[in-house]
């Protein structure tokens, strides 16, 4: 049958199963009138009469009920088949790719994603970790999750982790030969375990702020890591003072393993946020992990 016939099947259909031209006009939402001229139209062109009419009843002739056996079931197959792509493309599904550093990724990502996967098997994410402050538009990332007053201001920003705190920490070891620091400037005759920042080479300055008064000190230490991790494992043996976030040493706080020193100098920073292109259209998949990763106190 050529294509354009395809509707006018669809028409015969309509009244072959409503058997009547009344409920099939208004189920089709067109007048009877043009459904009685399409109905005429496809006969003519087929060459054979589909309906047999009277003034009380509609109903299939011999060659309409073969065409309603036949044609019916395959055309119904096809409307289920649109209707499945139809959910396909609202099912959340797809890779999403993800830059960050790496205690967001094992305290904020992590646990959020075991709980999200299994609900969601069309999903992939694929994390990088990373300190530098990725370009994600150029590095074709969907998102970043940094600290909050890392985030460009031309990001939409979702915050994903309360406001963190930072923490300066040793093993009982280290401070059975040293004497514990009173103020930042103190740091300098200490044993200090230092982060190296890919984004500007260098190594980072740890930063103090006391009734409104910012330091930044340049520590010295024998020992440089380029992850969070590694510098709190180092401070547990003992090899010294490490500047990390308070929760993530709170464990080791908590039962004796490190010490705490300078509370009252470490800051607070805008907790995690995640953040993406505002031109970027949201992905289904992309917005049901935004609601999953969402702070809400």
């Amino acid at each position: 049958m050529a294509r354009e016939n395809l509707n006018d099947l669809l028409a015969f259909l309509a009244v072959a199963r409503e058997r009547s031209f009344t409920r099939a006009a208004a189920k089709l939402g067109v007048s009877q009138s043009a459904l009685s001229h399409t109905i005429r139209g496809l006969e003519a062109r087929l060459g054979i009469r589909l309906l047999t009419r009277t003034t009380r009843s509609v109903s299939p002739t011999p060659a309409g009920e073969r065409l309603l056996a036949t044609a019916g079931p395959r055309l119904d197959e096809i409307d289920e088949e649109l209707a499945a792509l139809g959910e396909l493309r609202d099912k959340p599904a797809g890779t999403i790719r993800i830059t960050t550093d790496e205690y967001a990724a094992s305290a904020i990502l992590q646990p959020k994603l075991a709980q999200l996967m299994p609900e969601y098997p069309d999903i992939k994410v694929e994390v990088i970790v990373d300190f530098g402050l990725t370009d994600i538009v150029a590095q074709q990332y969907d998102v970043g999750i940094r600290l909050g007053d890392q985030v460009a201001k031309d990001m939409i920003a979702v915050c994903i982790a309360p406001d963190l705190r930072m923490a300066v920490v040793g093993a009982p070891s280290y401070f059975a030969k040293r004497s514990r620091p009173k103020t930042p400037r103190d740091l300098t005759n200490h044993n200090c375990i230092n982060l190296r920042l890919p984004t500007y080479g260098g190594l980072y300055a740890w930063e103090f702020e006391k009734s409104g008064h910012q330091l930044h000190v340049r520590v010295e230490g024998q020992l440089v890591f380029n992850g969070t991790h590694q510098m709190l494992a180092a401070a547990l043996t003992g090899c010294g003072l490490a500047y990390v976030p308070e929760e993530l040493a709170r464990p080791h706080i908590d039962d004796g393993r490190l010490k705490q020193v300078l509370r009252d100098w470490c800051p607070t920073f805008p907790g995690y946020h995640l953040y993406y292109p505002s031109r970027r259209q949201s992905s289904r998949a992309l917005a049901v992990l935004i609601d999953a990763l969402r702070y809400r106190p």
